[in-house]
């Protein structure tokens, strides 16, 4: 920093606490779990899986990707629903 120059690091990427490879930043993916800071959502990854694609499939598909990547989205995904609480309240029910 030299003659008066500020300089900001507007970086707002943070790991989540439990997942080292999941990564949550508001300026990439709307704020969507991520891997590694790249823009591969968590959710895209559960989608390729859920359509029929093996983790050898997806890793040739995106090379920067690694095994390691696709066992942290599901676990991160079982994770979230684990936190997740649903009312079971009947509809309409005042």
């Amino acid at each position: 920093m030299t003659g008066g120059d500020v300089v900001l690091d507007l970086s707002m990427e943070i790991r989540h606490y439990r997942f080292d490879r999941i990564t949550l930043d508001p300026n990439k993916c709307f704020g969507k779990p991520c891997i590694r800071g790249l823009r591969m959502p968590v959710a895209s990854i559960l989608s390729y899986l859920a359509s029929g694609m093996s983790m050898d499939e997806i890793l040739r598909e995106w090379p920067e990707l690694e095994r390691e990547d696709i066992h942290q989205a599901l676990a991160y995904a079982s994770w979230a629903m684990e936190e997740r609480v649903v009312s079971l309240e009947p509809v309409g029910a005042a």
